[in-house]
């Protein structure tokens, strides 16, 4: 009893404010079913990492000496040294997602390059707000909506807020269904959400398919050679999808791999959600100009589908540009039930389907070409 009284009494006001903010991820996790696979193990991770004198991180203890943690071990080892766990994910996001219907139809590759243009606006904002380079262009990446990404460029620029940029990338893009519409009808009418789009379904070759994710590692590679890691290995696990001869492991790096590196990351970023580092005035700003990035890219999208309807005969449904963020399948579904609500028989599903997976590439590209130019 008596030890447990000394732990009450050594929690800090910041601690108590980070059992709330884990508390809430496990909230959100749970209730509202917000990305449960990473916002709960990051909720629980939080907790665990500001109990005093917590065991899953180093401790000197007097008569022991040094004692490693579990979750800073994971931290430094699969994330701080190797970026090991965001690049294995890729490997299963990259098999989870059929291209198809960007390949069917190449122009939608233009709203996912445009939907990124929030990142670059946030950086410059960034920096207004007093954050150095690096900082800013790890702040900025949160508009990829892109979470892997977002956790590997700010720990690659060694950012000093990891944890907070980890916390707005997630939570954003299990935001997108409230965030989305908000910022499209910002920016479109009625009647522009209700324009119709008909989807002439053209078959995409094997061959194709197969040449795709080697074609584009190689471009990707050659333009940013910083990105080959993070677009390589999302292709990659393309190209296990697409083969044909490995059914089995795309299955596995679908599910089992995903699954597993999606749980350990979630509970590993909360290494750097410790109250003496999570705690401050530039989280609240980071979780503000992460909104902004989010806005930004969206309503970028939707005003660079509007500027292309002017010089193209067959025109766009402006929404279609904003399902160019990385957000997949959420800002689709977000597209498709818009146009719906505008009218009912506006299916704009497949478009946005592939203006989407655009900006899974397009995303994971920005993240390299950031990489390229705030490394050095």
């Amino acid at each position: 009893m008596e030890f447990l009284w000394e732990g009450l009494l050594s929690i800090t006001w910041q601690q108590l404010v980070m059992y709330c903010v884990g508390g809430l991820l496990i909230y959100l996790a749970v209730q509202k079913q917000y990305e449960p696979a990473l916002l709960l193990p990051m909720g629980f991770g939080a907790i665990l990492v500001n109990l005093p004198a917590s065991g899953v991180i180093n401790q000197i203890t007097q008569g022991v000496g040094e004692t490693h943690g579990i979750i800073q071990w994971l931290f430094e080892n699969g994330i701080e040294i190797s970026e090991a766990f965001p690049l294995l994910l890729f490997i299963g996001i990259g098999a989870m997602i059929d291209f198809g219907p960007l390949l069917a139809n190449p122009k939608l590759f233009l709203f996912g390059a445009a939907a990124q243009i929030g990142i670059f606006l946030t950086i410059i904002v960034a920096v207004f707000c007093g954050f150095d380079i690096r900082d800013a262009a790890s702040v900025g990446i949160i508009g990829a909506a892109d979470g892997p990404t977002s956790i590997l460029v700010s720990q690659v620029l060694k950012s000093s807020y990891v944890g907070p940029i980890a916390v707005a990338a997630y939570s954003y893009m299990a935001l997108v269904p409230i965030i989305q519409p908000f910022a499209i009808k910002l920016v479109t009418t009625k009647k522009e959400r209700a324009m119709r789009m008909p989807y002439a379904s053209g078959k995409v070759s094997r061959r194709t398919r197969i040449l795709f994710p080697i074609l584009v590692s190689i471009v990707a590679g050659l333009v940013a050679p910083a990105s080959v890691s993070l677009v390589g290995f999302l292709m990659f696990g393309n190209l296990i999808r697409e083969c044909g001869v490995l059914n089995s492991l795309s299955e596995t790096a679908q599910h089992e791999l995903a699954n597993l590196i999606t749980l350990l990351l979630g509970i590993t970023i909360s290494f750097s959600m410790r109250a003496e580092q999570f705690v401050s005035l530039q989280t609240l700003i980071i979780l503000g100009l992460g909104l902004v990035a989010f806005v930004l890219d969206s309503v970028g999208g939707v005003l660079f589908a509007k500027l292309l309807n002017l010089f193209c005969k067959n025109k766009v449904n402006p929404m279609i540009g904003a399902a160019g963020i990385s957000a997949f399948p959420m800002s689709a579904r977000v597209v498709e039930k818009l146009g719906m609500e505008a009218d009912n028989q506006n299916h704009l599903l497949m478009h946005a389907v592939g203006a989407n997976v655009a900006g899974q590439i397009a995303s994971v590209v920005a993240g390299g070409v950031i990489l390229q130019y705030f490394m050095g």
